[in-house]
């Protein structure tokens, strides 16, 4: 688990976070939504060390991170695992070179040990296939997937996505939330997501943090989006005629089943 107590950070004059609390749960899928401009990024930033919050603390497992040395972040870092926007795979490697980049650089496995885990990692995703070809011959959910086992193959307590989604359409989409859900589960990782996708909100929202103007706004699931009176969220959450319908169904059905 993933605790954050009172966080702010400060740009300037400008406080972009303003007294952030949230936990971030095992085994769950955490999201962390909100508008362009309301913090989300920067929070997901200050809880990977990317940024230093200006006050504040964040607890990997009850140990603050913000209070480290150096070299004990940098031994935090290897129990982290990080999927960023558009996969950033790395195109001379091929997608098995990819997943075994981080084995390379920080495992102890000879390499013989290190290609068997990377195989084990892409057959869990299946791309075992794809082993052999380069990111820029293979589908941008194929390359996602690449992205995803290269963040688990260290076996991370604790996942980070910036994006996961970004430029897929709506079916490969819902392939890469499952994929990330199931994993969750199956290595009880701590996973944060920040997300713009709402299909994700309403599919795999087990814990849901929503930011906005630098504040938590609101915490709840899926369910609890969907008969929230929270205008804000309501205003991010259905700001499209198709989900406003989805919303009005769905309270006309719970109103139903209370009477």
């Amino acid at each position: 688990m993933i605790e954050v107590r009172h966080l702010y950070k400060s740009f300037a004059d400008k406080t972009v976070l303003k007294d952030i609390n949230a936990q971030f749960e095992s085994g769950k899928t955490n999201l962390i939504i909100g508008q362009s401009g309301s913090g989300k990024t920067v929070l997901m930033k200050n809880l990977v060390g990317l940024l230093t919050p200006s006050s504040g603390e964040v607890l990997y497992d009850g140990r603050n991170f913000v209070a480290m040395t150096k070299h004990d972040k940098i031994m935090m870092r290897r129990e982290m695992g990080m999927i960023f926007q558009s996969a950033a795979l790395f195109d001379s490697l091929t997608v098995l070179e990819n997943v075994m980049f981080p084995l390379d650089m920080f495992s102890n496995m000879n390499y013989r040990e290190r290609i068997h885990r990377a195989q084990e990692c892409l057959a869990r995703v299946n791309l075992s296939e794809a082993q052999q070809k380069y990111p820029g011959e293979i589908s941008g959910g194929m390359q996602n997937r690449d992205a995803i086992t290269r963040a688990i193959v260290l076996n991370p307590k604790y996942l980070f996505c910036d994006e996961p989604n970004s430029g897929l359409d709506p079916k490969t989409s819902l392939v890469i939330d499952e994929l990330l859900h199931g994993i969750t589960e199956e290595y009880n990782m701590t996973t944060i997501i920040n997300t713009h996708d709402m299909n994700s909100v309403m599919g795999i929202g087990e814990h849901i943090i929503f930011i906005c103007e630098g504040r938590n706004e609101w915490t709840g699931d899926k369910n609890g989006v969907i008969t929230s009176t929270n205008e804000k969220l309501n205003d991010l959450v259905y700001a499209s005629d198709l989900f406003k319908k989805v919303k009005k169904v769905e309270m006309a059905e719970a109103l139903n089943k209370r009477g």
